[in-house]
């Protein structure tokens, strides 16, 4: 390959490549004709198996250069489906006079320019169908410049659109949603203002869920509330870390970051005394609607979770950790020395994970026994991970 230096840096230089003298056994032709422009994937051009492979490097390495560990025994790796996959994403919305009018879908990469989309191939079939009609019926609006994005939210049963509008919709505009909501068997939400401000339009009783079969629970969501990208994936996950929890009858465990009960309900199925602590005082709500909804008994509680100490809030067999990306570094050191005897921590960046890790290895006595890759973002560099950690 030749490439040219676009950037030095202290230790490293970033380069980018002008020619592939010869091309890996590993590198295939891109399925999306917006791959290299669209910011939405960025591995396209590699195939799956060699993806899952660098991701389980990128894991390794972090482990062992942040951490200073090695996990016992690196767990299979959760594969799911490759394409159509992507259940929540974030339209971003632009009028360009230059390209006829207004677009619609991802930002392009490094840019904030938005991608001249005609579909995208991680977004499940049907939604990708709908880039085009949403560009016609934006462009139709009033407001059309004033729409900064759509928000896609796919559920088990149904998919939600969140159109952010920062002008008033004129009632043209509404017939026009309203139409469009019935056309396309979607559903319209609005949104005015900040996340809060987002309610159903069309149909006004909207309600999405998504299912998990193996557990026979299922989870209502609101489109903006947070959900897993991948449902498919997220079912092999919630899987594995109920097995590697092992809950048993009347055994005490805290979900941090529990969310909407995703992890809390099927540990709550398997008998284990469940108390989910959250930030948000809306997904505490919703959480407890959700259990009441599946006939589970389980607690949530709004807690700070970066400023309050894990020993206030009782005594845990078990603790199952599944932080944003900054990790969960006060938990971690705030743990006290004699429980919980077990945790599983699912990661959003190995980076964070790596560090938490070294915690609790080197400081809080445990051991990393096992660790693995879970490709909840096929095609992106983004790494999603588990660990088991063993006093």
């Amino acid at each position: 390959m030749e490439a040219e230096i676009v950037s030095r840096r202290k230790s490293f230089d970033i380069l980018k490549s002008r020619t592939i003298l010869k091309a890996s056994s590993a590198r295939v032709v891109p399925r999306c004709p917006h791959f290299g422009v669209c910011g939405g994937c960025a591995t396209q051009h590699a195939d799956l198996r060699t993806q899952v492979a660098a991701k389980q490097r990128w894991l390794e390495e972090n482990l062992a250069r942040i951490g200073k560990v090695a996990p016992g025994v690196m767990l299979p790796i959760v594969y799911g489906e490759e394409w159509g996959y992507r259940r929540r994403a974030r339209l971003s919305v632009r009028r360009v006079d230059k390209k006829g009018g207004v677009l619609v879908g991802f930002r392009e990469r490094r840019s904030t320019w938005v991608a001249d989309m005609q579909g995208c191939a991680v977004l499940p079939a049907a939604v990708s169908a709908l880039i085009v009609p949403l560009r016609e019926l934006i462009e139709r609006l009033s407001i059309h410049s004033r729409v900064p994005q759509v928000e896609v939210a796919a559920g088990d049963n149904a998919t939600a659109l969140v159109f952010r509008h920062l002008l008033p919709l004129s009632e043209d505009d509404k017939i026009l949603l309203q139409d469009f909501s019935k056309t396309h068997g979607i559903h319209v939400w609005l949104q005015p203002g900040g996340p809060d401000s987002a309610h159903p339009f069309h149909p006004q009783a909207s309600e999405l869920y998504y299912e998990l079969p193996e557990f026979g629970i299922r989870v209502r969501f609101r489109p903006t509330d947070f959900t897993q990208v991948n449902f498919g994936v997220n079912r092999v996950l919630v899987s594995r870390v109920v097995r590697l929890l092992d809950p048993r009858p009347g055994e005490r465990i805290a979900d941090l970051f529990c969310g909407l009960g995703n992890f809390s309900l099927p540990l709550a199925a398997r008998g284990a005394q469940v108390i989910g602590f959250e930030g948000s005082r809306e997904l505490v709500d919703r959480a407890r609607e959700n259990a009441a909804a599946n006939g589970l008994v389980a607690q949530f509680e709004a807690v700070d979770l970066f400023r309050n100490a894990v020993s206030s809030w009782g005594e845990f067999e078990k603790i199952l950790i599944d932080p944003p990306r900054e990790g969960a570094i006060e938990i971690v050191k705030s743990l006290p020395e004699n429980l919980p005897r077990r945790i599983i921590y699912v990661s959003c960046d190995p980076a964070t994970l790596a560090r938490d890790a070294g915690v609790l290895v080197h400081a809080k006595g445990f051991r990393l026994t096992a660790a693995g890759v879970v490709n909840m973002f096929p095609h992106t560099a983004h790494v999603e991970s588990i660990a088991q950690f063993d006093r």
